[in-house]
């Protein structure tokens, strides 16, 4: 007598279905996920204003025309600041694969060098950069291309400024200039300290009276 053999497991297509919504719902537990489709990479945007006055209105148009998934944004935030909570949120939710838009450089980082620190990292994670407005799109040959050539002429441009620095110093040395910081005691003032102890008098006294610390005005009394 044949029997028929009865499994309690739901067929295979609900379990496949089953898993998957439960993976989709386990991924929106992040923001940047809620509108994720067939798992493609997220495109996160990023918007700043520097005062509350200016509208973000032109750079959010742009980052949706761009396609993207989540965008944060930081409004009366300076560049410069420190403390740039949405700028924070953008870079903490980019993972391998993704990409960061942006509108222009200078919504996004306080100077070439932390532009180039952080795409530095964003090359190690796998992370890539879109400017919307500077041609910068470091997901094609070209882009990376464009970003490598951008890089080195900034690497160049810090070159000659270092360079046009050092002539200039040098060039001020020669005409007899003191190059650094100005003397906290005038030479009157260092004549009479460097009297005082040759006479023995305590450095601590005399450093005390003339309003310097000891270091300083033994550097100042040694010429250094």
């Amino acid at each position: 007598m044949n029997c028929l053999k009865v499994e309690n497991k739901p067929p295979k297509r609900l379990r496949h279905k089953r898993t998957l919504l439960s993976l989709r719902a386990r991924l929106k537990a992040f923001s940047f996920y809620d509108n994720l489709r067939d798992f493609d990479m997220a495109r996160i945007g990023y918007a700043r204003v520097s005062t509350h006055d200016q509208t973000l209105d032109l750079q959010l148009d742009a980052l949706e025309a761009a396609g993207c998934d989540h965008v944060f944004t930081d409004k009366g935030i300076s560049a410069i600041a420190k403390s740039r909570p949405g700028f924070a949120k953008a870079i903490g939710c980019l993972r391998s694969g993704d990409t960061l838009v942006l509108w222009k450089m200078d919504r996004a980082f306080r100077s070439l060098r932390h532009a180039l620190d952080t795409l530095e990292k964003f090359e190690q994670q796998g992370v890539h950069l879109n400017v919307l407005t500077e041609g910068i799109d470091t997901t094609t040959p070209m882009g990376r291309c464009f970003f490598q050539i951008r890089n080195a002429f900034s690497e160049l441009e810090r070159s000659l400024i270092s360079e046009r620095t050092k002539a200039g110093m040098e060039a001020a040395r020669k005409r007899g200039r003191r190059i650094g910081r100005p003397r906290v005691l005038s030479a009157a003032q260092i004549s009479s300290a460097r009297a005082r102890c040759s006479a023995g008098e305590d450095m601590a006294v005399i450093a005390a009276q003339s309003g310097v610390s000891e270091r300083t005005l033994y550097r100042a009394v040694n010429g250094c």
